[in-house]
């Protein structure tokens, strides 16, 4: 079992920028991959990034890569999540997710979630 909790969401003007934070704790968080998901209302869940066990390699949802940037520190057992440059069309809940193999775009491949925190920006 892994517990995930994100933190660092809130309300930012456009063109500002937040950072995500996702604490893991369960099992050892070093041998996972890790996953940022987002979900609008009334829409569903899409990808954001994702992040292998070591850091070395990143994957980005279409259009993200460049504003947002993905990382991880195994000895904090936490993955982050810096987005820059904001847009309206930011605003979701943003989740955080673990999977025991590689880094993936699909959220189905993921085995546990967080609650997800709330990040909305303003025109």
């Amino acid at each position: 079992q892994v517990q995930l909790v994100e933190s660092g969401g809130g309300l930012v003007q456009a063109g500002g920028s937040l950072r995500l934070s996702c604490a893991a704790s369960g099992r050892t968080f070093s041998s996972y991959a890790m996953g940022w998901f987002r979900q609008a209302p009334g829409k569903e869940r899409k990808f954001v990034a994702a992040i292998n066990w070591s850091g070395s390699v990143t994957y980005y949802g279409d259009s993200l890569k460049g504003r947002f940037t993905i990382s991880r520190d195994n000895a904090k057992n936490t993955v982050y999540l810096q987005m820059n440059s904001l847009k309206p069309e930011d605003t979701a809940v943003y989740y955080c997710a673990v999977r025991a193999g590689g880094a993936t775009w699909g959220p189905a491949m993921y085995d546990y979630w967080g609650q997800g925190t709330q990040v909305t920006v303003s025109s």
